[in-house]
């Protein structure tokens, strides 16, 4: 089931694509637009982050460049919302708890045979789907559901002072009608909710604090961060109990989507989750008592990936020694979310010998938690081999030669800048360590 939420994020794509070729007669100003979805259609191809059938099936799983990118996508949302004081992670089912909830799993064959059965009342027809419905699964269209029905436990574990907030991501059932030309039906999507449970009095502040946090949080790992944006919620399209909304949108080729909504939801939904217990709804605030307001942000994690893949690649013209023209496509991924930190390759010398050092290299890269490429196995040529690296997005390739079987000594290849450096193998790892950690607290 978790490989499967890429559906809908596939589905959106491909068909904003179609609807997008279908209008290029129009604005011949929208190729280079068209080029670059085409250029990274194929690199995540190419390159592990989906299958190759993704874009004509539409029903394909992630690669295992895809699955790291998600992960640690989820990984620094998580690290960036835990770390506030008293916001706690939990989890829940992803069967709703709510009846009237629009998302329902059903038998279809059951339903065609009730459709299909000749001389049969209207009336009994309708009972009999009626009957169908209720006994099918609900399941969860959002995340807050869940916060809502956990506050109780967790205001007792703060001793009923405030603010606080609970944490989750988790698959959920979305229908999105946000493009004319998307699809009406359900379909899964990772999400990933903060609710922030906070005075009334004070909720207009942490809202503008969250959107701020938010909107800066997404173009920190950004190549281009004004391509992420912030845009109100309209009266008309404000959810039950919202009394303002902002939206983080992504600038695509086909035009913006949203990645995050925000909204100020005060306590009408906490209070209709809890209407049977009020009184444990309230809490201190200062010295009176009060239900608390409800600030709820939830992130489209698949819709988000897509986004930064957008927004990482880069076609570069560059020219050699001997004036001829070079073209480079790189996935300038921020080192954070990148899914491999390093290639190891060898270079001439004993294959043998400098395997070894290669393998003893991987693997104490990997107990530290640096994702390596074992680029030794492969029999393309160094310029082949650095093209394809750039492609995955790969921060750093390293060299082992006759040189390190000498002296030592590694080269050692930067992504962004190209620049290739001499560094002694008792390094690198160290190197590797202070580079990662510096960009993630960038």
């Amino acid at each position: 089931m978790f490989f499967k939420s890429i559906r809908s994020c596939l589905q959106r794509w491909g068909e904003s694509l179609h609807q997008y070729q279908r209008t290029i007669s129009q604005c011949s100003a929208c190729d280079d637009s068209l080029d670059q979805t085409k250029l990274l259609m194929r690199l995540c191809s190419d390159r592990y982050y989906i299958s190759p059938e993704a874009f004509n099936t539409r029903t394909c799983t992630y690669g295992p460049l895809g699955t790291e990118l998600k992960k640690n996508i989820i990984d620094q949302w998580t690290l960036a919302i835990r770390s506030r004081a008293y916001v706690f992670g939990i989890s829940n089912s992803m069967q709703s708890r709510i009846p009237e909830e629009p998302g329902r799993i059903v038998n279809l064959k059951s339903f065609q045979e009730i459709l299909s059965k000749d001389n049969i009342y209207k009336e009994e027809t309708s009972q009999k789907i009626q009957k169908h419905l209720k006994d099918s699964w609900s399941v969860r269209t959002s995340l807050l559901q869940g916060a809502l029905q956990q506050y109780i436990q967790a205001l007792e574990l703060v001793n009923k002072t405030l603010p606080f907030g609970l944490a989750e991501t988790g698959l959920c059932h979305n229908f999105d009608n946000q493009l004319k030309h998307s699809s009406d039906c359900s379909s899964e999507v990772t999400e990933s909710s903060l609710v922030w449970f906070c005075s009334p009095r004070t909720s207009s502040q942490w809202m503008d604090y969250w959107v701020h946090h938010r909107l800066k949080w997404w173009r920190k790992f950004a190549l281009g961060p004004s391509d992420f944006n912030l845009c109100n919620v309209g009266d008309e399209s404000l959810i039950e109990g919202a009394s303002h909304g902002v939206k983080i949108l992504y600038n695509f080729p086909w035009g913006s989507e949203t990645l995050e909504t925000l909204w100020i939801l005060g306590d009408t939904q906490l209070l209709k989750t809890h209407q049977e217990t009020c009184v444990k709804v309230q809490c201190r605030d200062g010295r009176k008592s009060v239900v608390p307001h409800v600030i709820s942000a939830s992130v489209n994690v698949d819709r988000g990936m897509l986004a930064y893949l957008f927004n990482s690649l880069q076609r570069l013209k560059k020219t050699d020694s001997k004036q001829k023209l070079h073209q480079r496509t790189v996935l300038k991924l921020h080192p954070a979310l990148t899914p491999v930190k390093v290639a190891l390759d060898i270079g001439r010398g004993s294959n043998s010998e400098l395997r070894q050092v290669c393998e003893g290299l991987l693997q104490e890269f990997l107990e530290v938690g640096i994702s390596t490429w074992p680029g030794y196995l492969d029999t393309k040529s160094l310029e082949n081999l650095n093209a394809k690296y750039d492609e995955m997005g790969v921060l750093f390739t390293v060299m082992v030669s006759e040189s390190t079987l000498k002296s030592g000594l590694l080269l050692v290849r930067n992504r962004d800048t190209t620049i290739r450096e001499t560094m002694h193998i008792s390094e690198i790892k160290c190197f590797l360590l202070k580079y990662i950690s510096a960009s993630e607290n960038y």
